[in-house]
């Protein structure tokens, strides 16, 4: 079942995403991972900036996570993350159809540029990287990250972007 995260679950997306996170561990720039991953207060600010997260929740127990956030005229995909033992059952394709049918807007996902897999799974899904100076001008205007995350990272945009910097192209 896929469904809004409350209050209540923080602990637990907090736990999904810091164990589905594990996966960076040298893979990611070292300067750029830690562990724990996100801590209650970065989850809490991530929440308090607009970030909603669904969780598909399988026998009680939160399989997965992922956070869509509404920033200017676009969408976001935030934190999306499995449990491990969890992961290729088909919970994060579930999670991400979901979200995106709750938005009209242009989507666009960022994602650590070493971390392939998770392109990979983007692409799997329809979304295609950006050009290296539109992933730096949209990190920089949607994003609040560093300026080493946006060197080490790529962005995914859905259809409607294509379209829309397209039609701007005309």
């Amino acid at each position: 079942m896929i469904r809004l995260c409350q209050a209540a679950d923080r602990e637990t997306i907090l736990a999904v995403i810091n164990q589905g996170a594990c996966a960076y561990a040298g893979v990611i720039p070292a300067d750029c991972y830690h562990a724990p991953y996100m801590s209650l207060g970065e989850l809490t600010h991530e929440i308090a900036q607009g970030v909603s997260f669904w969780g598909f929740e399988q026998g009680g127990t939160l399989r997965g996570v992922m956070g869509i956030q509404n920033v200017k005229d676009i969408t976001l995909i935030r934190h999306a993350y499995v449990r491990p033992e969890s992961q290729g059952q088909g919970i994060g394709a579930a999670l991400l159809t979901h979200l995106r049918q709750l938005t009209a807007r242009p989507i666009l996902i960022g994602a650590w540029a070493d971390a392939l897999w998770a392109a990979q799974f983007y692409r799997k899904h329809g979304f295609e990287p950006v050009s290296s100076r539109e992933k730096n001008r949209l990190l920089s205007a949607y994003w609040t990250v560093s300026p080493r995350q946006i060197e080490t990272s790529v962005v995914l945009a859905d259809q409607r972007w294509r379209d829309r910097i397209t039609a701007v192209q005309v």
